[in-house]
């Protein structure tokens, strides 16, 4: 076979045509390259969510455990000797004052009684007589029919007859006390505990029987922490009654969360510290006309510590941390992110409390802080829009 060479002009057209299409391949890749530096250098700034500052009164709280307790718990005790013949209430109900809880086996006190009020006639009939004997030697001795030893005896006579019939009077008034005390009555209103000496049983004078608990108003006892000063010292000034920042007013939250509908008043601080366990007894009262608290409920008091003047509360999560402390961002009227430093105070339910630092109207990044930094151009959207208000 022989061997036919390629034409020259064959050749040429295939090297033409691959060396145009390497020139539109690299084109292509410099126009992509372009494209994508062009979007680089144009890309959008980041979107944060802003808050409008708003300067206002914020009201400091504290929360502390407490136990409820009845504002008397009085012990029901006998005052006399005897067999309980009858118990007149349900253990556990609701008792009015003077309300009979107990008796006391009357006959023998009433025997007493009888005892003592026909002594109180003997000495009555006594002093009679002495009068008279006294009238007849008064009248004698006037006229010196007898002798001063003799008008003297007669005075003393009628002396000792008054004196006698004073010692029955008393006698007689201890009678009927003693016989009043077999009915047993409710010192106070409130509920009543169980019996402590059934029916039929002897009550010696100072058993007890049963116990009262005064519903009306309601303790709630409660600690104060030793660090926590403040709290001491406000609850001080309110139990002296004195004018503070705040004022003696607690409020009760229920076992249930709820928030209970009267207001208390603090009327006890311990002065000393309870060494055993570092905190300050504390007490508060608390009206419970409705009878919803009961002694032994577990509450939580909470307490108006302070009230602190044109401060701004701000999410927690709208805080950062830098170099110079705490930071917060502002959006100037450029849309200009500033980080700038400022002073904290505490948290409230509602978020941060921000003691110096921003002015009101300032707008401050409170969502979308990753990445950003000083200096940044944000865009104020997202979820709260720009410029809403925080209450």
């Amino acid at each position: 076979m022989k061997f036919v060479p390629a034409q020259p002009y064959a050749l040429v057209q295939r090297s033409a045509a691959v060396l145009v299409l390497l020139l539109v391949l690299s084109a292509c890749s410099q126009d992509d390259d372009g494209s994508q530096a062009d979007a680089a250098g144009q890309a959008p700034p980041p979107t944060v969510q802003t808050a409008t500052v708003s300067l206002e009164d914020v009201d400091v709280r504290e929360e502390y455990a407490g136990r409820i307790h009845g504002a008397r718990e009085v012990q029901v005790r006998a005052r006399v000797e005897g067999i309980v013949s009858r118990r007149t209430y349900n253990e556990g109900a609701y008792v009015e004052a003077g309300e009979q809880l107990f008796q006391i086996d009357p006959e023998p006190f009433g025997v007493a009684l009888a005892r003592s009020q026909a002594e109180r006639q003997r000495a009555q009939a006594s002093v009679r007589q002495a009068q008279r004997d006294w009238d007849r030697v008064s009248s004698l001795y006037e006229d010196d029919a007898i002798s001063t030893r003799e008008r003297d005896q007669a005075q003393s006579a009628l002396e000792l007859a008054r004196a006698e019939l004073a010692v029955a009077d008393t006698a007689v008034q201890s009678a009927e006390i003693e016989l009043s005390y077999t009915r047993v009555d409710a010192p106070v209103a409130g509920v009543t505990s169980l019996e402590v000496l059934p029916e039929g049983g002897l009550a010696n004078r100072g058993d007890l029987l049963t116990t009262v608990t005064q519903l009306d108003p309601m303790h709630v006892r409660f600690s104060l922490p030793e660090s926590d000063a403040l709290a001491q010292g406000q609850a001080r000034r309110a139990m002296a009654g004195e004018a503070v920042n705040g004022s003696r007013e607690v409020a009760l939250l229920l076992p249930n969360g709820e928030r209970y509908d009267e207001s208390g008043e603090v009327d006890f601080t311990e002065a000393g510290i309870d060494p055993a366990t570092g905190t300050v007894r504390t007490r508060a009262v608390f009206p419970n006309p409705d009878r919803l608290l009961r002694p032994g409920m577990f509450v939580r008091v909470e307490i108006r510590t302070a009230t602190l003047e044109g401060v701004a509360v701000v999410p927690e999560a709208a805080v950062a941390s830098s170099g110079d402390g705490p930071t917060l961002f502002v959006i100037g009227d450029d849309n200009v992110a500033s980080a700038v430093p400022v002073e904290l105070g505490p948290v409230v339910p509602d978020g941060q409390v921000v003691a110096s630092g921003l002015d009101e109207g300032d707008r401050v990044v409170v969502s979308g802080l990753a990445g950003l930094s000083d200096g940044m151009e944000v865009n104020p959207g997202g979820g709260n829009g720009d410029g809403e208000e925080r209450q």
